[in-house]
C-alpha cells in the first residue's frame, strides 16, 4: 500500500495535526507526516494515539521529525478542539510523578490497590498537570486493562502528558502485550526523566 506524505515543516501549531487529521479523514490509513519541531511532533502523535492509530517516530538527519502513521482514524467520541493542540501545549511544568508500586500504604495490598487508582484518577484535577509519568515495579499494572485508572491516564495522555512504563517490568509480569496507554520506555529514559525534573511527587 502506498504511503501518503505531509510535509508540515515551516506550519506552527495546530496546523500539522489539522492536516493530519484531515487526511486520516479522507480515507488515508498509511501516512507520513514530517515536522521540524518537537512541540508539532508531540502533538500529531498525542492526536494520532487518539483517534486509535499506530505511530512511529524517527528524527532525520537534518533535526525534523518523520511520523509513520498507520490505521483508520476513528473520530473521537468528544470531538476535535483545534485549541487542545497549540504549541503552548503540553506546557511541560517540569513537574513528575513517579509509581513504584501497585499499592499505596501499607496495611492491606487490596485497599492499597484501590487508592492507588483512586489517586491517579485525581491527577486529571492538579494544576498544573505533570509533564510525565513514570511507572515502574508494580506501578506497571496501572497501564493495563485491568485498571481501573486507564481512563483516566488516557484522557491524561490525550492532554499532553507523557507516560512511561517500564518494558523490564512489563516483560517480568507477563503484561507487555496488555499495555492500553503510555509508552514502553527503558530505565535509563525513566532515570534521565526523574533527573531533569524541577519536581518529583510519589505517593509512596
Amino acid at each position: 500500500m502506498t504511503t501518503s506524505r505531509l510535509d508540515c515543516r515551516g506550519l506552527a501549531c495546530p496546523e500539522p495535526v489539522i492536516r493530519t487529521k484531515d487526511s486520516l479523514e479522507q480515507g488515508v490509513t498509511e501516512l507520513e507526516v514530517i515536522v521540524d519541531n518537537e512541540a508539532s511532533m508531540k502533538n500529531v502523535t498525542r492526536f494520532v494515539r487518539s483517534r486509535g492509530c499506530a505511530v512511529e517516530v524517527a528524527t532525520l538527519a537534518d533535526g525534523c521529525y518523520s511520523l509513520r502513521i498507520s490505521g483508520s482514524g476513528a473520530p473521537a467520541a468528544e470531538g476535535f478542539d483545534a485549541a487542545e493542540y497549540s504549541c503552548e501545549l503540553p506546557a511541560g511544568s517540569g513537574l513528575v510523578y513517579v509509581i513504584s508500586s501497585d499499592s499505596m500504604g501499607r496495611g492491606s495490598d487490596e485497599l492499597g490497590w484501590a487508592l492507588l487508582q483512586t489517586y491517579v484518577q485525581t491527577i486529571r484535577e492538579v494544576d498544573p498537570l505533570p509533564e510525565k509519568i513514570l511507572l515502574y515495579n508494580g506501578g506497571v499494572k496501572l497501564v493495563t486493562g485491568e485498571s481501573g485508572a486507564l481512563e483516566a491516564l488516557q484522557e491524561l495522555q490525550r492532554r499532553g502528558v507523557e507516560i512511561l512504563a517500564c518494558g523490564t517490568c512489563l516483560d517480568f509480569f507477563g503484561l507487555r502485550s496488555a499495555i492500553k496507554v503510555g509508552e514502553i520506555s527503558n530505565m535509563y529514559d525513566i532515570m534521565r526523566s526523574m533527573a531533569s525534573a524541577s519536581r518529583i511527587v510519589s505517593p509512596f
